[in-house]
This record gives C-alpha cells, sequence and structure tokens, in this order.
C-alpha cells in the first residue's frame, strides 16, 4: 500500500511521462521522430504531392519535410531491412517510417537531398531487374496492398497472400507509380474469412474463401485436441460432441450451419479445413472508410468464386485489371470505386467491367437495406444480361 500511495505522488498528469517507473507498454512516439518534425509539431501549414510517391510538407517556421514513398512488401528479409536502415543511415540521419499499408518513407529536410535519395532508390534493383524500392502509391494511384499472412505463416488460408498480391500489383505497377485516376483506390487482401486484411471496406479486396466443412480426423482427435474447447471455439454452434463406432469421444459438425471459419481447426489440428477443390478467391468492390463526398461504404461481393491458381493467380488478376480499367475510363474525378458504382447503377457497374452478374451477388444482410437496392428488384442490362448469360450465371 505504501509503495502504490508513493507511485500516486510521483504520477504528474501534466507531464505522464515524468518519472516513469515501468516500461511496459509502447514508447513514447516523440522520441522517434526526426529532429525537424519535432521542431514544427503541430505548425504544419500545408502539403503536396510533387509527383507520385514525392510529397512536401510545409511549417509556419518555414521548414520543409520531404518525404519519398517507396512500396515495401508485408514480409522482408533480414537483409532488405538491413538496406532500408543503410538507406535511413545515409540519408536521413538514422529515421524511417511505415505506413499502414506497408509503404516505406524516407524523409529529408531539403530538396538537395531528397534528389539524391531518389537517385540512389532508383539506382536500387533486384536481380531480375525490378526495382526494389519502387517509388509512388500517392495521390489518385494504386498504393500498396494490405495484406494477411498466406502459406507462408497462416494455419486456416483458403489461399495464398503475399503470390497473389505480387501478381496483382505486376499488372498495376503503372497505376502505382502514377497519379492517373479519378481518386485513391485501396486494394487490400484476406487469406481467409477471418479477414485479417480489412477486406470489408476497400474499393478492391480480395478474398480467399473456404467452401467445404471442416474435415474430423475421428481416430486422433480425442488423443490430441481438448474438445470442450474445439466446441466452444464455433461461434455459430455448428460443432457438438460425438463418439465413433469404437466408443471414442470425438465431435461431429452440422454442415449447414459451418460458416467456414476455421476457429475449431485454430484449437484442433485434427479438424483441418483447406481443401484443394473447394477453397476459391472471392472479388469485392465499393468500400471505403473516408467520409469524404459519402459515409463510408462496406465492399460488395462482384466475383463470388475465382480459382485459387497458384502461384500467379490470372483470373484473380484479370478481374482485378477489368475493374480498374473499367473504373479509370469513366469515373468521374473524386469519385472512389463504391462512389462511381452507385452513381451509374450497378446494373451498369457489372456491365462497364464484363463481369456476370447473378442473384447470388445481392447482399442478403441486413445492411442490404443501403446498398444494392431498397427492394427486391434488379434490372438487367442487355449487356450484362449477356455477358451472365455466356458466363453460366443465368439459366
Amino acid at each position: 500500500m505504501a509503495l502504490s500511495t508513493e507511485r500516486l505522488g510521483l504520477y504528474n498528469p501534466d507531464k505522464p511521462m515524468e518519472n516513469r517507473l515501468t516500461d511496459l507498454g509502447p514508447r513514447h512516439f516523440w522520441q522517434y521522430f526526426p529532429p525537424i518534425i519535432q521542431k514544427n509539431y503541430g505548425k504544419w501549414k500545408y502539403h503536396e504531392i510533387l509527383e507520385p510517391g514525392i510529397l512536401v510538407h510545409v511549417s509556419e517556421t518555414g521548414d520543409e519535410v520531404f518525404t519519398i514513398r517507396c512500396g515495401g512488401c508485408r514480409f522482408m528479409t533480414v537483409e532488405h531491412v538491413r538496406e532500408i536502415c543503410e538507406i535511413a543511415d545515409k540519408h536521413c540521419d538514422g529515421y524511417v517510417r511505415f505506413t499502414t499499408r506497408n509503404n516505406i518513407e524516407f524523409m529529408v529536410d531539403s530538396k538537395d537531398k531528397m534528389e539524391a535519395l531518389k537517385k540512389d532508390l532508383m539506382s536500387r534493383k533486384h536481380v531480375s531487374g525490378s526495382y526494389k524500392f519502387p517509388i509512388g502509391g500517392t495521390g489518385a494511384g494504386v498504393t500498396n496492398i494490405v495484406h494477411t499472412q498466406g502459406y507462408l505463416h497462416c494455419h486456416t488460408p483458403a489461399t495464398d497472400a503475399s503470390s497473389m498480391v505480387k501478381a496483382v500489383l505486376d499488372d498495376l505497377f503503372d497505376y502505382f507509380q502514377g497519379m492517373t485516376l479519378p481518386a485513391q483506390v485501396r486494394i487490400s487482401m484476406a487469406c481467409c474469412l477471418n479477414m485479417c486484411g480489412a477486406v470489408h471496406c476497400s474499393d478492391i479486396a480480395l478474398l480467399g474463401y473456404h467452401r467445404k466443412p471442416p474435415v474430423v480426423d475421428h481416430e486422433v482427435l480425442d488423443a490430441v485436441c481438448e474438445i470442450p474447447l474445439v466446441i466452444a471455439a464455433c461461434p455459430t454452434g455448428a460443432i457438438s460432441p460425438s463418439k465413433t463406432e469404437d466408443g471414442k469421444k470425438t465431435v461431429k459438425i452440422k454442415e449447414e450451419r459451418c460458416m467456414f471459419c476455421g476457429n475449431c481447426y485454430t484449437m484442433c489440428m485434427a479438424v483441418p479445413l483447406s481443401d484443394k477443390e473447394g477453397d476459391c478467391v472471392t472479388i469485392m468492390a465499393g468500400g471505403k472508410v473516408s467520409n469524404r463526398i459519402h459515409p463510408p461504404k462496406f465492399s460488395k461481393v462482384v466475383v463470388p468464386a475465382l480459382p485459387n491458381n497458384f502461384p500467379r493467380f490470372p483470373e484473380v488478376c484479370d478481374a482485378v485489371k477489368k475493374i480498374v480499367e473499367a473504373y479509370a475510363a469513366d469515373a468521374k474525378k473524386y469519385e472512389r470505386i463504391g462512389d462511381w458504382a452507385e452513381r451509374i447503377g450497378w446494373e451498369k457497374f457489372f456491365e462497364k467491367c464484363g463481369l456476370p452478374f447473378s442473384e447470388h451477388l445481392i447482399d442478403d444482410y441486413r445492411l442490404a437495406y443501403d446498398t444494392y437496392r431498397t427492394s427486391t428488384q434488379f434490372k438487367y442490362t442487355d449487356a450484362a444480361w449477356e455477358v451472365s448469360k455466356a458466363a453460366g450465371g443465368i439459366d
């Protein structure tokens, strides 16, 4: 009690970091700011994009900070991280930052330093000839894809993340290095339905999707798993206790309740979910977090199931490119993909993107009242009808 009183006496609410007695929790952000950012904290007048991937922030004091944004990868080798640190030491006094979309940002305090840094970054290439630090991802273009672990680390993926993101961004690289779109396009990717990748609110979202319930290995389940944990892990109550014919304890799955989330496999390796034939890739579109022009929107399914063709996913890349190019050609300036789709009508969206439409794509959850329609009617355009018939979406 005396110790607690002593600690309370040391705490100053006006200076919460003063006399801090513990190293638990995150370090204070201030110590990671470059000196020029500390000096001008709260004094910035404006910022502008000088060219794709290069920004300048101007302060009331007249100071300028030039930022070069480079595409980063979700998984980095130690050598790559060391090279990033080497660049930061050489040009930026040891400071570097990452954006929430895995971009790398190097900051310098003069235009001359920025030009030298830019030249250095552009000179660094992989053996294959591609840029190690491609500059871009700002303004009305495509920035880095936020994605999940995929086959590399996750235990319940329906598809791979890193290879799909690489393949998609290879096709969209010109949009990453340019600002030729009507507005920014945010793409995200999640390798399973648990959606660690924020696919519920992105302009274009890629989702690995399981379509079959877990397979129960009755022979070993009781030996390697705690059955109550397996049952409790299911969010829909699809799992219940059971016994095999020879009396072994096991579980059974009510298939119509299963939503293929993989929570049970998290608790027990004897109920694997991955399936080569059943797993597929779903594409959603029209979501956003921004409040600009219109409120935030949820993404909507526009392609229900594409083949899981690892590692280059040609069908996924083709569908994403169709959406981006149709949007680039038809949307008004500052319109996000969802704003554009709602303005022209979702019927026209499917037609212009060359995507087949079926009744399975209409939202069937509560928020559908504010998405596709406020009624059950959906008007097929002639072109959308023909595309859907050719794809087998309509009998």
